[in-house]
C-alpha cells in the first residue's frame, strides 16, 4: 500500500512506463498523470531494471545508518528500562546516554510507555488521567511534603511473592505492617525516609523533627512550611502541633479527598515501592528494612529525576 500522500499506485507507475516506452513523451505523460518528468523518469528506469517488481512500494529507510544505535547498546537499554521500571530521562543518568536516542529505541522495540503499565507487576492497564499544570517552590526548604505508607511485614521465610499464591507457605497474614514516613523537599525532591512502628501523633512528630535535623545538618536546608493530608495525627496531634511550634514550620493541609495536592510525597512512594519494596522477593522483613538507606542514598544523589532533566536531586542544592 503506497503512503497517504502518493499520487500512484503499482498500476499508475505501469501505465507510465508502458506509455513512455511506446513513444509517448515522458512530459505529456508526467502531465496526464499529474506528476513531474522526474517521476516518470524514476518509474521507467526502475521498470527497465527489475520489471513489474521495481514498481513495487519501498521502505524509505536508507540502505545504510552509520549513526544507527548499536544491537549492544540497544540491549543494555532494554534491560535496564525492564530492571529498573524507568523512563528516558531517568535511564540517561543511569546508562550515560542521551534521553533522546533511549527514547528512539525503546519505540523502536515497541516497549510500552510506562503510563500504559502496572508498576508493580508489568502488566499493561490502562493509562492514568494526569493533570499538565504543574507547580514548584523557587528555594529548598519551603515547602515539605509528608506522608505515610503502610507495607505489610514479610513473614520469615518469605510470603507468596516468594513462595507464590495458593501455597502453604504462611502468607504473612496478621504478621503486622511497617509504617514508611517519607518528607521530600518540593524544590530538589530531596527525600528522607524511616519506617516506624504506627503513625500516632507523637511518632509523627517525632519523625518531623528528625527529617528537619536531618536537612538541616546535611544540606543546610530550613524547613518553613510543611504539607500533609487531613488525617488526625497531623491536624489534631498535640505533639505534632508542638513540633511544628518549636520549628517554626507553617503548617498545611491538602484539599480533602484530593490527595493528588500531595503529588511529590505520593509519587516518591510509588518510587519507593517499586524500586526498594516490591523490587525482589525478600526473606525477611529486616533484610527489606535495611536495604532502605541505600536506596534513599542512590535516590539523592545517583538515581536520575525526570522533573530534574535526568540528575538527581542533590544536584538542585549544589545548584
Amino acid at each position: 500500500m503506497p503512503h497517504a500522500n502518493a499520487r500512484l499506485n503499482e498500476y499508475g507507475r505501469n501505465l507510465i512506463a508502458q506509455r513512455v516506452l511506446a513513444g509517448h513523451k515522458p512530459g505529456e505523460v508526467a502531465k496526464q498523470a499529474g506528476v513531474s518528468r522526474q517521476t516518470v523518469y524514476k518509474w521507467v528506469r526502475r521498470f527497465q531494471s527489475e520489471g513489474l517488481a521495481g514498481l513495487a512500494d519501498r521502505s524509505s529507510r536508507p540502505h545504510h545508518s552509520p549513526t544507527k544505535t548499536s544491537p549492544k547498546i540497544t540491549a543494555r537499554i532494554t534491560a535496564a528500562r525492564v530492571k529498573h521500571f524507568a523512563g528516558p530521562v531517568a535511564l540517561s543518568g543511569l546508562l550515560n546516554l542521551p534521553a533522546s536516542t533511549i527514547g528512539a529505541v525503546l519505540r523502536r522495540e515497541k516497549m510500552p510507555a510506562l503510563s500504559h503499565l502496572d508498576r508493580v507487576t508489568g502488566e499493561v492497564i490502562r493509562g492514568r488521567r494526569y493533570s499538565e499544570l504543574r507547580y514548584e517552590h523557587r528555594e529548598p526548604g519551603s515547602l515539605l511534603h509528608v506522608d505515610v505508607k503502610k507495607l505489610g511485614k514479610i513473614p520469615k521465610g518469605g510470603g507468596w511473592r516468594q513462595h507464590g499464591r495458593g501455597t502453604t507457605t504462611p502468607r504473612g497474614r496478621g504478621a503486622g505492617w511497617d509504617y514508611v514516613h517519607v518528607a521530600v523537599d518540593d524544590r530538589s525532591r530531596v527525600a528522607y525516609v524511616e519506617v516506624l512502628p504506627d503513625e500516632r501523633g507523637i511518632t509523627c512528630a517525632g519523625f518531623l523533627y528528625r527529617a528537619a535535623r536531618w536537612f538541616h545538618h546535611e544540606h543546610g536546608i530550613t524547613i518553613r512550611r510543611v504539607l500533609t493530608d487531613n488525617a488526625k495525627n497531623y491536624v489534631l496531634s498535640r505533639d505534632w502541633i508542638a513540633v511544628c511550634s518549636a520549628l517554626q514550620i507553617k503548617r498545611r493541609y491538602i484539599k480533602p479527598h484530593c490527595p493528588w495536592t500531595n503529588g511529590k510525597a505520593e509519587r516518591f512512594n510509588r518510587t519507593l515501592q517499586i524500586e526498594w519494596a516490591y523490587s525482589r522477593s525478600w526473606t525477611y522483613n529486616h533484610q527489606r528494612t535495611r536495604a532502605l538507606d541505600s536506596f534513599v542514598r542512590r535516590y539523592n544523589t545517583q538515581r536520575g529525576h525526570s522533573a530534574l532533566g535526568g540528575r538527581p536531586p542533590v544536584s538542585r542544592l549544589a545548584a
